[in-house]
């Protein structure tokens, strides 16, 4: 597909809040809206892929945000994978990183995946 331009990406938008109320689950998938709604929002997730990027979280955000989902405070956090809270303090504040064995702790602990806390 050639680049979208920003007026195609703003008409995109407009046009799939016109089709919205007119598609809804039991609508067939042969349906003129249907197809319409789903072209425009290949070209919004196109252009936003392209303008909007979204970076995969560092290891400092993913434990900061796993300790917010689990309402769990970094002393709590220490005291599970046995290391201090300073320690706790410094991966989250991008000072320090875990090494392997602490990282796996905390994926264990926090429900992290692997391959989040490794940036794959």
């Amino acid at each position: 597909m050639s680049k979208i331009t920003k007026e195609q990406y703003e008409f995109a938008l407009a046009r799939i809040e016109e089709l919205l109320p007119m598609v809804d689950d039991n609508t067939p998938a042969n349906d003129r809206n249907a197809i319409e709604l789903t072209m425009m929002s290949d070209v919004v997730i196109d252009y936003e892929k392209e303008h909007f990027p979204i970076a995969k979280p560092t290891i400092a955000q993913l434990i900061q945000l796993s300790l917010e989902e689990k309402q769990m405070n970094q002393k709590q956090l220490a005291a599970k994978i046995g290391v201090s809270t300073s320690r706790i303090s410094d991966y989250i504040s991008g000072r320090a990183e875990p090494t392997l064995k602490i990282a796996r702790l905390l994926c264990i602990t926090l429900n992290i995946s692997p391959a989040a806390m490794l940036g794959c």
